[in-house]
């Protein structure tokens, strides 16, 4: 227990002195059909470059762990993943514009969790911070961040960010291929290049895989 507090607070620490580098222009989020995203709708979560970047998200087992609770990005892009669902903490419905400080949770959760609420641990086998779900329960023994995401614009789509409660630490969420058997590539903080991504209104994702068969 001691030593996944001192990597936590290292990580921290590391984390605490890199540059935010957020733009100032605000705007309203969109998704790859020039409409808003809403809170309370559901989207999938797709490369913003279709192809070899893969396909969307899913959950997975790592570690020791007998449920899967660690958000993974599946190598197929004609997979689809699962949907999720954005909150705005406090408010309701609300608009989502870049910067808006939001919960990002699954629509549907596995049977061995209480919550499917994106969350981020500390991973000490590859000493990195992952996303998650099923909170500080879903990983004990490891450390765990309190925190919201946000969205800002980035290449050709945008990315997720990551506040830590009560720190100002933000960190983008980039991809990581743990090359450990796992079937997917884990989503983390990074201070490297971000997950270049693109939001797809779940009834329209049947039209996005099509485009690329």
């Amino acid at each position: 227990m001691k030593q996944t507090l001192v990597l936590a607070l290292s990580l921290l620490a590391f984390f605490t002195n890199l540059p935010l580098g957020f733009s100032n222009d605000v705007e309203q989020v969109v998704d790859i059909n020039s409409n808003p995203i809403f809170p309370g709708f559901t989207y999938y979560i797709f490369p913003a470059i279709r192809g070899p970047p893969g396909g969307g998200l899913k959950l997975g087992q790592t570690g020791n762990s007998e449920c899967p609770l660690t958000v993974l990005q599946d190598y197929s892009e004609v997979f689809r993943g699962l949907p999720v669902r954005f909150t705005i903490p406090g408010v309701s419905p609300g608009i989502i514009f870049t910067g808006t400080k939001l919960d990002i949770e699954f629509v549907e959760k596995p049977w061995c969790t209480e919550s499917s609420k994106w969350s981020v641990f500390v991973d000490e086998e590859i000493q990195k911070a992952c996303v998650g779900i099923g909170g500080a329960q879903g990983h004990p023994g490891q450390q765990t961040f309190n925190g919201k995401f946000h969205i800002e614009k980035y290449q050709f789509g945008y990315k997720l960010v990551f506040c830590i409660t009560g720190s100002p630490t933000c960190l983008d969420i980039g991809r990581f291929d743990a090359r450990n058997g796992e079937d997917g590539r884990r989503l983390n903080l990074t201070e490297h290049e971000a997950f270049d991504i693109v939001f797809v209104p779940s009834f329209e994702a049947d039209k996005v895989i099509k485009s690329v068969v």
